[in-house]
């Protein structure tokens, strides 16, 4: 082991990013302070719970997704933006595109899911997921060149009754206004099937002002470029559609599907409690590639919650580990949960506050105002929202 130790992160989301952060800020003496290293794809960090809002041209791609370079930039936080080859965890080896190679002490593994969209013939051609910012610039431009058509009616179809469906359905039926014809699909009797009650009510209220439609107990059996077929109770129909929008499903990258670790029958990575990959004491996993439970032995869900709670764990371990102090047990704390209903209504449900109307849409902003990576982006966005009415306002 080099005289300093390198700590190698791959994946820049809520987990990966928050860890390097946290990392970099811990009371680490000169001589022990490691090379912390973030590897990510994309030249761009997304605050992906308010990729919505890009739909209503409610806020702008720079305040949810700033750049790495920008929110790294007083930290000794080492940045590659690159796809990962291979990892050999007995060489303790990083292999990055154009075969260049990283060392590392200490591997944390938070490279995120993606939406299978491979499962149902044609979805994979015809569907667009939503998970990420091309995702949404591909969604922006579909809706463009639909909306320059001037149709009498655009037809949407939305796979997928949880969080992120209900959210982007709602989005869509503000953009579309009356020209929207939405509809969301899902296998279950009931949307948001793990949602508060509250949000559940709040939200299916929401769905029916906008006149969105509801698909339950309904497969998705085909897609092709305009029409979806639909099974209900062993009939099946074919429905026209302008587009399709699959939410559903989560699958981990290949690059860990080939890991020689320990996993889940859905192949998430075997963790003991203190994040560390079971078998493994130098290699923590978090995140979407995770399998991860509360106290009460309940799976927690592929959230930003989730992996940024993790994140704050995972860096404290790392330091503990480094400096001979226990390592600490993960212990989730749900905070609640807030979804946005369209443009100035949201829902909230936690710490035991129920809000929803225009109340909970500011509510919603400003929490995640303050989640947000760095004090500086923080107080750009802030500084943006507070000035932006007034711009618009002398620009009548």
């Amino acid at each position: 082991m080099s005289e300093k130790s390198r700590i190698c992160i791959i994946g820049g989301g809520f987990g990966g990013l928050y860890t390097a952060l946290r990392l970099d800020e811990l009371p680490w003496e000169s001589r022990q302070k490691p090379e912390i290293t973030l590897i990510d794809k994309s030249d761009r960090f997304l605050f992906s719970p308010l990729l919505y809002e890009l739909i209503t041209e409610e806020m702008q791609s720079w305040e949810i997704a700033p750049p790495f370079a920008e929110l790294l930039a007083n930290t000794g936080i080492i940045f590659h933006q690159s796809s990962v080859t291979d990892i050999d965890i007995e060489a303790k080896k990083v292999t990055l595109d154009g075969d260049k190679k990283i060392d590392y002490d200490k591997l944390v593994l938070s490279t995120g899911g993606k939406t299978p969209v491979d499962i149902v013939p044609g979805a994979k051609e015809h569907a667009i997921p939503f998970r990420s910012l091309s995702d949404a610039y591909r969604l922006q431009e579909k809706l463009r060149l639909l909306e320059e058509a001037n149709p009498d009616k655009i037809r949407v179809a939305v796979v997928g009754g949880g969080y992120s469906g209900v959210e982007l359905a709602c989005k869509l039926a503000n953009r579309l206004g009356e020209k929207g014809r939405i509809r969301i699909i899902d296998r279950g009797e009931q949307i948001l099937k793990d949602s508060s009650d509250f949000n559940r009510e709040t939200a299916i209220k929401a769905l029916e002002k906008n006149h969105i439609w509801q698909d339950l107990e309904t497969e998705v059996a085909q897609v092709t470029a305009d029409s979806i077929s639909l099974v209900y109770k062993g009939q099946t129909d074919i429905i026209p559609v302008d587009l399709v929008l699959w939410t559903v499903g989560n699958q981990v990258s290949q690059l860990i599907d080939k890991l020689p670790l320990a996993k889940n029958d859905q192949q998430l990575l075997k963790i003991e409690s203190t994040l560390q990959v079971q078998g493994r004491d130098d290699i923590y996993a978090l995140g979407d590639v995770a399998d991860c439970y509360d106290t009460e032995g309940k799976p927690l869900p592929a959230t930003a919650q989730v992996a940024f709670q993790q994140s704050d764990y995972c860096a404290w371990n790392l330091w503990a580990a480094a400096t001979n102090r226990p390592l600490l047990s993960f212990r989730y704390q749900p905070l609640g949960e807030m979804m946005t209903l369209g443009i100035d209504n949201a829902t909230i449900n936690g710490l035991g506050l129920k809000l929803d109307g225009p109340m909970a849409y500011v509510a919603r902003r400003l929490i995640y105002l303050y989640r947000l990576p760095t004090l500086k982006h923080q107080l750009t966005v802030g500084l943006n929202w507070i000035t932006q009415p007034i711009v618009e306002l002398l620009s009548l």
